[in-house]
């Protein structure tokens, strides 16, 4: 096992003990981030971004085994 991999293994470990936190603060930068790139870009891929924005959570609980 690569070096990487443990520093991968040990921070998965430490988001999932931690998971209630991780996932609130991750849909809070999502919205921040997804509402940011929204307005730089004149709104022209509101729905893309709404569609991200919306699977987030979803995503981020697979990766932390819900």
């Amino acid at each position: 096992m690569s070096m990487f991999d443990n520093l991968k293994d040990q921070a998965l470990g430490l988001a999932k003990d931690h998971k209630d936190t991780v996932e609130n603060v991750a849909e809070q930068a999502v919205e921040k981030v997804g509402d940011l790139v929204d307005n730089v870009t004149g709104h022209k891929f509101s729905s893309q971004i709404d569609a991200v924005q919306e699977q987030a959570p979803e995503q981020l609980g697979k990766l932390l085994g819900d």
